[in-house]
């Protein structure tokens, strides 16, 4: 499985994208919609799915609030994700993409969903989605098949107005870049230097898989990240760039989580 991904500054815009990749026959459990907010007021205008999947009533009884009412239409789940705060998904792939993020929402519902969408989920985006939804946007995520849907629906999403994952990625970087060049450069480092390292470490700390653990649970994977950089550039000063970055990762992490829980 293959994720394609877009952000929308309007959660109209987003939910027609949704409307569209559905009209375009990709199956309803590939696609999902994450927007902020209470879902009682959100995604209304999503088009309903006659039917749901096999497991969805238990989907429905696992995630914290899920929508009552909603038989025949598509499940809608709202849940708190650390440093974001109150999510809501459509489908059961928003259901898997929030658990991947954190949020307590109980197992992901139906085997089949577990074994084909899990192995596509871009883990080393949810920080990319999850600074959207902070800044009000809204993120629509489709699995394709294989290069050629994929390159489909990235057309279809940029025909209806989304931002490349990859350029909010820039965008969230030089959103923070002064401040972590102010903060490298007090340490006597070379921002201009060893920003690439920094920023791969700091990205790591926010990586689904290795936040919010302690440092000798991340160990063994920071070590082997290291190491392919050590291959890749030879004779470069990798480590010290890059332990700084995960160092100043986990701290931001932290601090949004902070924000979170007091607002």
């Amino acid at each position: 499985m293959k994720a394609v991904s877009g952000v929308f500054s309007s959660r109209s815009d987003a939910e027609h994208a949704v409307a569209e990749i559905k009209s375009a026959g990709l199956p309803v459990d590939r696609v999902t919609l994450l927007t902020p907010g209470n879902f009682e007021k959100s995604l209304q205008s999503v088009p309903a799915v006659a039917a749901e999947q096999p497991g969805m009533g238990k989907a429905i009884g696992a995630v914290v609030g899920a929508s009552a009412g909603l038989s025949g239409a598509s499940l809608l789940i709202a849940a708190i994700i650390p440093g974001v705060g109150a999510i809501t998904a459509l489908g059961l792939l928003g259901e898997a993409i929030l658990a991947a993020a954190g949020a307590s929402i109980g197992a992901v519902a139906g085997g089949k969903l577990e074994n084909s969408m899990t192995e596509g989920m871009p883990e080393d985006e949810l920080f990319v989605y999850e600074d959207a939804l902070r800044k009000g946007r809204s993120v629509v995520i489709a699995f394709a098949d294989d290069d050629a849907k994929a390159s489909l629906l990235r057309e279809l999403l940029k025909a209806e107005g989304a931002e490349a994952v990859d350029s909010a990625r820039e965008q969230w970087w030089i959103g923070l870049r002064d401040v972590e060049r102010e903060h490298y450069t007090s340490l006597g480092r070379n921002f201009g230097q060893d920003e690439k390292f920094y920023r791969l470490g700091f990205e790591a700390a926010l990586h689904a898989r290795t936040r919010c653990k302690e440092y000798d649970q991340v160990m063994a994977e920071m070590s082997a990240n290291i190491e392919d950089l050590e291959r890749q550039y030879p004779g470069v000063e990798v480590e010290e760039p890059f332990t700084r970055g995960y160092e100043r990762g986990r701290d931001h992490y932290q601090q949004l989580c902070d924000e979170s829980k007091a607002a």
